[in-house]
């Protein structure tokens, strides 16, 4: 069958190579709360040449960070780094500070303002007060693909493990001045959306097209960008996209992450050991609540055998089956760093929950965030 649209033409990447976007918060110094000042900062950034891009996101509160391509998660930190540093630069110019985090503890998102972007209009058409909600902060993980049915294939392999990304990288504990009792409540903003969830269960590049034509024929998508789904194919990037983390409250925990799904995509690429299965679709739901509300401490339904684990002891299994492919892309001493946090139960909504006690307050929580981001390392 013929691509639906040159949009659906799968333009191929070298095999697991690595690229990231990180959604950040632009905090005001006085009061710890969100600024309106995307403008001005993206306006200055502009000015400077960086190893990647960064670009407005759907609110004058947030800036998204874009890496370019990378082999290995090392190249990948040290970019990370470089545009880290430039961003907190020209963001104390403005009298601005800069914050990881998947949501900011007490900001009212009816404060928010869309950022003046031809497609960010339309969705606020389109979904009303819900784009003001959509103030959330995530990490997308894009992941390379030789072609089509590779990241078909991919994109069903890495759903069985949504509930390690999310728990790994749980950074919203509070919203809107609560604590949420989740690790993670980013994602229910996200669930919000009718075309949230996850990719259906064709089974090649063919069969997704179709599928794709059948939507936009229905007029109920115009673009793969409708799509709000946890794993994504992106085929103007040849890639994969797993879009299910919170923002990380520093780079290196950005880049052990990536590194992780590098990793994961390098197996199941190379071992092709399992083949997609409706029983991952059937669970995820579950792993996924779960994650969200528990973090490494949750129980997943593992969907091949159906039994039940502890997520953190499925991390840890799953890190160690995939060394093998880890080593050669570099990413090895990566994987160990990640299994070390979570042996100990170390996240960044733990880390921001330690704050919240010991300091007493939301805007302290938010002024340590702030520091602990701006800080090299």
């Amino acid at each position: 069958m013929a691509d639906a649209s040159d949009e659906m033409s799968f333009r191929p990447s070298p095999q697991a190579s690595l690229g990231i976007e990180l959604e950040l918060q632009l905090v005001r110094p006085h009061d710890l709360d969100l600024s309106r000042d995307a403008a001005d900062l993206l306006a200055r950034l502009g000015r400077r040449k960086l190893p990647g891009a960064v670009k407005p996101e759907i609110t004058e509160s947030m800036i998204e960070l874009n890496s370019s391509v990378h082999s290995g998660c090392s190249g990948l930190l040290a970019e990370l780094e470089a545009m880290r540093a430039a961003v907190v630069e020209e963001a104390g110019v403005l009298n601005l500070r800069i914050s990881g985090g998947g949501s900011h503890p007490f900001h009212d998102w009816a404060e928010r303002r869309i950022f003046p972007n031809e497609r960010f209009r339309a969705i606020v058409e389109r979904y009303g007060y819900l784009a003001k909600q959509f103030t959330v902060f995530g990490q997308h993980i894009h992941v390379g693909c030789p072609g089509g049915d590779e990241a078909v294939y991919l994109t069903h392999m890495l759903t069985r493990y949504v509930p390690h990304f999310i728990a790994l990288s749980a950074a919203s504990p509070f919203y809107q001045g609560e604590d949420t009792s989740f690790q993670s409540s980013r994602l229910t903003a996200v669930s919000a959306f009718p075309l949230a969830g996850h990719m259906p269960f064709v089974a090649d590049w063919a069969q997704f097209g179709e599928y794709f034509a059948r939507m936009k024929g229905f007029g109920i998508v115009s673009s793969m960008k409708d799509f709000y789904w946890d794993i994504r194919p992106k085929p103007e990037y040849g890639t994969v996209e797993i879009r299910v983390c919170d923002t990380p409250l520093t780079v290196r925990r950005a880049a052990l992450l990536a590194a992780y799904a590098q990793a994961l995509a390098a197996h199941h690429l190379a071992e092709r050991s399992l083949q997609p299965a409706r029983s991952v679709y059937l669970v995820n739901g579950f792993n996924r609540f779960e994650a969200c509300r528990f973090g490494i401490a949750g129980e997943l339904v593992e969907p091949y055998s159906g039994t039940r684990k502890k997520i953190g002891e499925d991390i840890l299994e799953s890190i160690a089956r995939v060394a093998p492919q880890a080593a050669p892309l570099g990413c090895g001493e990566a994987l160990e760093e990640l299994a070390a946090m979570v042996r100990v139960g170390q996240s960044d909504a733990a880390w921001l929950r330690a704050r919240h006690g010991a300091r007493g307050s939301l805007a302290d929580v938010v002024r340590d965030a702030c520091a602990r981001w701006e800080t090299p390392g």
